[in-house]
């Protein structure tokens, strides 16, 4: 059973992981600001902050186009898939 089906069948759909693709690109640039003025530890820090949580982004967006895909499917594709 593929990744893709299980997550359409627990009811995350492509607007979801878009969603979730946005919200990680605006939780670095937040995560960045808070790191630089909250901490000591300069830019380097905030930095890296900034790139782990924007890394997240790329994947949110790849599981949005696999389960667009997904759902723009024909019926018959998709019984077929759920059969195996």
């Amino acid at each position: 059973m593929t990744i893709v089906r299980k997550l359409h069948e627990a009811g995350i759909t492509s607007e979801h992981a878009y969603t979730s693709a946005f919200g990680s690109i605006g939780l670095s640039l937040a995560s960045w600001v808070i790191s630089m003025k909250a901490e000591q530890a300069g830019v380097a820090r905030a930095d890296r902050w900034g790139i782990f949580i924007g890394e997240w982004a790329p994947t949110f967006f790849a599981l949005g186009l696999a389960l667009a895909n997904y759902e723009n499917s024909t019926p018959a594709e998709a019984t077929v898939r759920s059969v195996k």
